[in-house]
């Protein structure tokens, strides 16, 4: 007996949670609508993401920006592919170089520069490479075996 009401029961409860179907309208504030799609269109315009460079000088008094210049051009003749970045935090000018994504990316490219430029690492937000496309040749082996 307690089977056979535990079964109605059941199909009493799912039954109609089966059949139910229609549409869901989600009826919300303008201003919410407003601000997310702000939010889409500010994060579409940063091209930056959070990561690590190298901090090879902060200068700081006369002659500060052009220290700063001089020793940022002179690591672009040494590290042509690296780029370098000047930022002005009052009253300093630092120069950094790299974009890298991780601590330990930035640790590597430390070592190799160490012996000429002394600095360390520090947080920024950097500009990330576009991922590479692959392109897949067909291995002619494979189109040979399959004849």
């Amino acid at each position: 007996m307690r089977n056979a009401i535990a079964i109605v029961l059941f199909l009493a409860l799912t039954i109609p949670a089966c059949a139910q179907q229609g549409r869901v309208t989600v009826k919300g504030d303008v201003a919410v609508t407003q601000m997310v799609e702000k939010h889409i269109e500010l994060n579409s315009k940063v091209k930056t993401i959070p990561g690590f460079r190298v901090q090879i000088a902060s200068f700081s008094g006369t002659n500060s920006k052009t220290s700063a210049f001089d020793l940022r051009d002179r690591f672009m003749l040494d590290y042509p592919t690296v780029q370098a970045y000047i930022v002005f935090d009052e009253p300093n000018f630092k120069v950094k170089v790299g974009d890298f994504r991780t601590r330990l990316e930035a640790y590597a490219f430390l070592q190799q520069i160490k012996e000429v430029y002394k600095g360390y690492i520090v947080r920024d937000n950097i500009y990330p490479e576009p991922p590479q496309q692959v392109e897949y040749a067909p291995d002619d082996q494979e189109s040979a075996t399959d004849e």
